[in-house]
């Protein structure tokens, strides 16, 4: 079986106002990844996945080109551990912080 790997994201560009949370949600359930993303106070998108390591870097990939009327001139992918889940499964919007 494939190593898990867990990832925080931070988004910066035309990410807010474009369906980019709902695209990003429905890529990361497309591989089945567990996580989370919401929009930042700052126009940010911040979001964190787990899931097979084959699946969140096909899922960066996907999120790096983000959906046709969005722009992302900045991914920082770092990564971190399962507390950033709280024992949550699945993948959901989260409200802005």
């Amino acid at each position: 079986m494939s190593e898990r790997r867990v990832v925080h994201l931070s988004i910066r560009g035309r990410v807010q106002g474009v369906g980019f949370r709902a695209f990003v949600e429905e890529e990361a359930a497309a591989r089945q990844l567990d996580g989370w993303v919401r929009n930042r106070r700052d126009g940010s998108v911040e979001a964190a996945g787990a899931g097979p390591r084959e699946a969140v870097d096909s899922w960066i990939e996907a999120v790096r080109r983000g959906p046709p009327v969005s722009r992302v001139d900045a991914l920082e992918a770092r990564e971190t551990d399962e507390s950033a889940f709280a024992g949550r499964s699945g993948f959901a919007q989260l409200p802005t912080v």
